[in-house]
C-alpha cells in the first residue's frame, strides 16, 4: 500500500508530517509523492491566512483525480478550526484535527479493511496532553525537527491558532533531551527545536522549567549536532537569556525573532504583547551576545486601520533593526477573530502595493547583511547536490554552493568568496 503526503504551514506541521511519515512505514506502507498515484493521501493542513485553507482544497481535489478510490485523510489546523467544511469542499473520508495524528495509521487501516471509520475530532478547551510522536525522520535527510511546544494562549487579534492548537502544552526537558539523543543517533547533523510557540516552553509545569534551560540541556546532551531555534518572542530574549545560551558551541547564532509590524500603534491592535522598543532591545541583545548572528522575523502589511504613515513607520523600523531576511504577509482576514470585525479593512490593491514596497526595502538589506559575508569563513551543512557542486545552509542560516563531490550531510568550513542572488559561493578550508 502506498501513502501520500502533503503539508502546509509551519515546521510544527513538518515535524508532525515527518513523524507520520515513520509510522507509516514501520507498519508497512510505501511513501509515495503526492503527485502519484497512491493508495492513501494525507494532507496536513494550515490556517494562518485564507490562502492556506484555499490550498488544501485544491490538494483534496488533486489527490481524489489521481486516484478516485483513494483513502483521503485531512488533519491539522484547517480540520480542527472547520471540519465540516473540510468534509464537504475536501471530500475527505477521515478528519483528524490538530491532534491525536497518532492515531491515523488506525484509522487508515480500518478504512481499508472495509470497516466504517468511527472518529470524532478532540475539543480544543481544555486540552492539556502533549501528543508526544516520532523524533526525526527517516533516513537521507540531514535536518530534524523536534516539537518540544504545542499550543498557544497569545490571541492575537488576526490570529486563528489558539483556536486549532489550544492552550500551550510542552514536552517534559528529559523527554525532549532523549529524543535529540535518537536524532543524533539516526545521522542526523542539525535538529531545529520548534513548536507553536516555543516561547511558552514549559509554562505549563509546575517548575516552570525556561527556555533557556531547555536549549542549553539539548546542546550539551548532543554536542555533535547543530541546534536551531523556532521562531521566539522577543520578550524571551533577555540578558539572562542569552548569558545562558550565548557559549553554546554547537546552537546555531539565527534568530527568527516575530514582527509583523514596526508601528507601535499597529502591534497593539494586533494584541502583541511588545511595543517597537522592546523588540529592538532583543536585537541589540542578540548582535551583542552572538557575533555576525543572522535576525530573521515575519511582517504583516495591511492590517486593518493600518495608514501609510503607519506603514511607513512600520518599514523604517525594520530597516533600523537591519534584519537580515523578512517573510511578507498581506494582512489576511480569517473568520472568528477580533481583526476580522474591525473597521478600516484595507482593499487588496493597497495590501499588495504594500507588498511589494516592504519586499523591495527587504531584499537590499538581505543583499546588504550576504554582501557582508564575503571574506569570512562559516560552517555549513551541506544538503543536496546542485550542478557540479553541494548547496547547504550556514549556521546563519543562509544558502551556500560548493563545488565538489560527496558532501551530502557533511559539515565543512567554508571561505565565502562571493555572492550569486542569494546564494554565496565558497570553498571549503581547513
Amino acid at each position: 500500500m502506498k501513502v501520500a503526503f502533503y503539508t502546509l504551514g509551519c515546521k510544527v506541521n513538518q515535524y508532525e508530517t515527518q513523524a507520520l511519515e515513520t509510522l507509516f512505514v514501520q507498519n508497512g506502507f510505501e511513501l509515495a509523492d503526492f503527485s502519484e498515484y497512491s493508495d492513501v493521501y494525507i494532507i496536513n493542513t494550515c490556517t494562518v491566512t485564507a490562502m492556506s485553507d484555499k490550498k488544501s482544497r485544491n490538494a483534496a481535489r488533486r489527490a481524489k483525480q489521481k486516484n478516485p478510490n483513494s483513502i483521503l485523510v485531512v488533519c491539522g489546523c484547517y480540520a480542527q478550526v472547520e471540519p465540516d467544511e473540510v468534509k464537504e469542499l475536501c471530500g475527505a473520508d477521515i478528519v483528524v484535527g490538530s491532534h491525536q495524528k497518532g492515531d491515523i495509521v488506525k484509522l487508515v487501516n480500518e478504512a481499508l479493511e472495509g470497516k466504517k471509520v468511527q472518529n470524532e475530532l478532540a475539543p480544543i478547551k481544555g486540552r492539556v496532553i502533549f501528543e508526544h510522536l516520532p523524533a526525526g525522520g527517516l533516513v537521507g535527510r540531514t535536518r530534524a525537527l523536534l516539537k518540544v511546544q504545542d499550543g498557544c494562549q497569545n490571541f492575537c487579534s488576526y490570529c486563528k491558532i489558539p483556536y486549532a492548537r489550544g492552550a500551550c502544552r510542552s514536552l517534559p526537558l528529559e523527554d525532549a533531551v532523549a529524543d535529540a539523543i535518537k536524532i543524533k543517533n539516526k545521522g542526523y547533523k542539525e535538529l531545529v527545536i520548534t513548536g507553536i510557540e516555543i516561547s511558552s516552553y514549559g509554562i505549563d509545569f509546575p517548575d516552570k522549567p525556561s527556555l533557556a534551560s531547555l536549549i542549553k540541556s539539548i546542546c550539551l546532551a548532543v554536542p555533535e549536532v547543530r541546534v536551531r531555534l523556532g521562531s521566539l518572542e522577543p520578550r524571551t530574549i533577555t540578558k539572562e537569556f542569552v548569558d545562558e545560551i550565548k557559549n553554546l558551541d554547537n546552537l546555531c547564532p539565527h534568530f527568527h525573532l516575530s514582527l509583523q509590524s514596526g508601528c507601535d500603534k499597529t502591534l497593539k491592535a494586533m494584541n502583541r504583547k511588545y511595543l517597537s522598543e522592546r523588540y529592538y532591545e532583543s536585537v541589540v541583545l542578540l548582535r551583542e551576545a552572538f557575533d555576525n548572528c543572522s535576525i530573521t522575523t515575519d511582517l504583516i502589511v495591511g492590517f486593518p486601520g493600518e495608514t501609510n504613515a503607519d506603514f511607513n513607520e512600520s518599514l523604517a523600523f525594520v530597516e533600523k533593526c537591519r534584519l537580515n531576511q523578512v517573510h511578507i504577509f498581506p494582512y489576511s482576514k480569517r473568520k472568528g477573530t477580533k481583526a476580522a470585525t474591525m473597521s478600516g479593512q484595507i482593499l487588496k490593491a493597497v495590501k499588495t502595493q504594500r507588498a511589494q514596497k516592504a519586499a523591495e526595502v527587504c531584499s537590499k538589506l538581505e543583499k546588504e547583511y550576504l554582501e557582508s559575508q564575503i571574506g569570512k569563513t562559516v560552517s555549513v551543512l551541506f544538503e543536496q547536490q546542485e550542478g557540479n557542486g553541494f548547496i547547504g545552509h550556514s549556521k546563519e542560516y543562509y544558502n551556500v554552493f560548493v563545488e565538489g563531490e560527496n558532501l551530502q550531510n557533511v559539515v565543512c568550513n567554508v571561505l565565502i568568496k562571493e555572492l550569486n542572488d542569494d546564494t554565496l559561493i565558497g570553498e571549503i578550508v581547513e
